[in-house]
């Protein structure tokens, strides 16, 4: 393994995954070091407006706060809002680079809908537009591939929403997460061990079409993250469906195509606090497309809190799809097709 990564990961991917729980330490500073003061009494709803990685960030949110929020958390991902913006809204724009097309444009119009606003970005039109409009942001480091800072676009909000009342303190949640993020960093990066579970699951799914199943309530976001995480690092198609809806369409599909269903390896994603019937769907399900498929892998959560449950998945994700990519001799930090269909785009206005 020590020889592929030398060969395959010249720009550093590996450390930008072992030093997360860094990051995350550093994002939760930043969040604390933060001042939005804005008036809130009115507020009806929250609306996060992004992209790739820096929508992700608020997916989690709104996941991780729909039993934690009395206001609802809504992520755009599009050019412009819907029509129930207004000046009764919080609209959080997060764009990484500061640049990203749609977002730079939903800002425009959140400023037409008259809406509230804050920022979270490295910099680019985003601080730009912030700064001439006075609008309060949340200053990150830059120049890390926007999958890769994920800390960064997450924390800070998160202890933002706390600040303005939208949610308890998360203090005693934060300090978990970070705790089992070190060890976790400390236990995926050692490829020479045979109980490496990042590692051992990208040698169980290398060569399949990972399908990844979970819960739709906490855990949606994670099963989003997972196939993020395998297309752009280990450059290698990912699909997913979350339970209770898989039940009434997907599972039905399972029938025709047995030879790519041989090549189809499921991992449900599973935590101790799914719901009841979805945990007996989880395993009514596993009877169903177990003959079927090439295989089925459980992994399950760990963690006291949900915060450092969801964490403890996500940060797997991210060892998976390195070592992934390892294994498929690919280099996971170049997002080639990505750049080039910006450049395209870029041409036409």
């Amino acid at each position: 393994m020590n020889d592929r990564i030398r060969q395959h990961d010249p720009k550093g991917m590996r450390n930008l995954i072992l030093n997360f729980p860094k990051q995350a330490e550093e994002a939760v500073a930043i969040g604390n070091a933060a001042k939005i003061k804005l008036n809130i009494s009115k507020i009806r709803n929250i609306i996060i407006t992004g992209l790739g990685g820096s929508a992700i960030g608020g997916d989690l949110l709104r996941s991780y706060l729909a039993d934690k929020c009395a206001v609802p958390v809504i992520v755009n991902r599009h050019y412009y809002f819907p029509e129930y913006v207004d000046k009764n809204s919080l609209v959080i724009i997060s764009s990484y680079s500061g640049n990203t097309e749609e977002t730079v444009s939903a800002y425009k119009d959140a400023i037409k809908r008259k809406a509230m606003i804050f920022c979270i970005t490295s910099g680019g039109e985003v601080e730009r537009i912030a700064k001439k409009n006075k609008h309060p942001y949340i200053k990150i480091p830059g120049g890390l591939p926007p999958r890769a800072a994920l800390g960064y676009s997450f924390f800070p909000t998160l202890i933002a929403l706390s600040k303005l009342g939208f949610i308890k303190d998360q203090k005693k949640e934060i300090k978990e997460t970070l705790a089992l993020l070190n060890t976790l960093s400390a236990r995926y990066s050692d490829h020479a061990s045979p109980v490496n579970r990042a590692l051992n699951l990208a040698k169980t799914i290398h060569g399949k079409l990972p399908l990844i199943y979970s819960g739709a309530d906490k855990f949606d976001t994670v099963n989003t993250r997972w196939r993020g995480q395998i297309t752009e690092n280990a450059k290698t198609l990912a699909f997913g469906h979350v339970f209770p809806e898989l039940n009434h369409n997907e599972i039905v599909g399972w029938e025709v195509l047995t030879d790519i269903m041989k090549k189809i390896h499921v991992v449900i994603l599973r935590d101790s606090e799914d719901y009841k019937r979805i945990k007996l769907r989880m395993d009514v399900s596993k009877g169903i497309i177990g003959g079927l498929a090439d295989g089925i892998t459980e992994v399950y959560t760990e963690g006291k809190s949900l915060l450092a449950r969801t964490f403890s998945l996500l940060y797997l994700a991210d060892w998976l799809s390195f070592y992934l990519a390892m294994l498929n001799g690919v280099d996971p930090s170049p997002v080639k097709k990505i750049d080039f269909l910006k450049e395209e785009l870029g041409k036409v206005k």
